[in-house]
């Protein structure tokens, strides 16, 4: 099988094998400019705040292939916005090579509302940024717990901590705005409930318990004949309440009797359909 290379004489092989060789490294030299597309560069285009619809043209355009690699959200960029191109933008590189992109999304992604009820204001900020989302409105409200969330609300309802939201709302929030100083308990014996709620109300006092006795059908056309506190003390003193504290009263179908310190007398001082009266 290897006569012909046995009759020859060895210089002959050797000089037939480098002859071989260097026409085989030649052959692989010559052809490695077509191999690795040699001379054969292009730019890459800049795309940064370009649509990914117009991404796809201009690198199609170019001879570039595209692949969206990944994706974020900021609600100041446009939907499909590219935020990020690898390779850079005017960097030379081969043709025909693949351009990665990081797009903004077209819908924000889904976040849970985090618990900042007991928050003070300025963590609750902190925390929202946090998440993703925003601060909204602030409304104070007389309380104890001053500059300390009291209610997280998202579109005008209490929302629970863990519900899931877009990223990028905004969250209203009830502040605490302490209880200021303190003032005489306002006299709410002889009023109608609605008269008696509406003078609480400008006073910041909010109203607890509301109880009512037999024949009352319309609460807020009732009388009130005794409330918690009352306005003095059994001692005769003047009480002192705060905003934000709140005030029980008792509601009746008849008008009670006020007496000259400007109290009722309990039920047994009611009077039915007395002249000159609202009923």
């Amino acid at each position: 099988m290897f006569q012909f290379l046995t009759r020859r004489p060895l210089w002959v092989n050797i000089l037939a094998g480098i002859v071989l060789a260097l026409a085989v490294f030649s052959i692989v030299i010559l052809s490695l400019g077509w191999l690795t597309h040699h001379n054969d560069a292009k730019t890459v285009p800049p795309l940064l705040g370009k649509t990914l619809a117009q991404a796809e043209k201009i690198l199609a355009d170019a001879g570039f292939d595209l692949v969206v690699q990944d994706s974020i959200f900021n609600d100041t960029l446009k939907p499909l916005q590219i935020v990020r191109q690898v390779p850079d933008e005017y960097e030379v590189v081969k043709s025909n090579r693949t351009v990665y992109l990081t797009i903004n999304r077209a819908e924000p992604p889904l976040v849970e509302m985090p618990n900042i009820v007991g928050y003070s204001l300025g963590s609750a900020e902190f925390a929202l940024k946090n998440m993703g989302l925003k601060l909204g409105d602030t409304t104070f409200k007389p309380d104890f717990a001053k500059n300390t969330v009291l209610q997280q609300l998202y579109n005008g309802v209490a929302i629970q901590p863990g519900a899931k939201i877009r990223q990028g709302s905004r969250v209203d929030l009830v502040i605490g705005s302490g209880l200021g100083t303190s003032f005489l308990v306002p006299n709410l014996v002889g009023l109608t409930y609605a008269e008696a709620k509406a003078l609480l109300d400008e006073k910041g006092i909010g109203v607890g318990s509301v109880i009512t006795s037999g024949g009352v059908t319309d609460s807020a056309a009732a009388f009130v004949y005794r409330q918690n506190p009352e306005r003095f003390d059994i001692e005769g003193n003047a009480r002192s309440i705060r905003r934000g504290q709140i005030v029980d009263v008792w509601l009746s179908v008849e008008r009670p009797v006020v007496d000259s310190t400007g109290s009722g007398g309990g039920r047994d001082s009611l009077q039915k359909d007395a002249p000159g009266t609202p009923e």
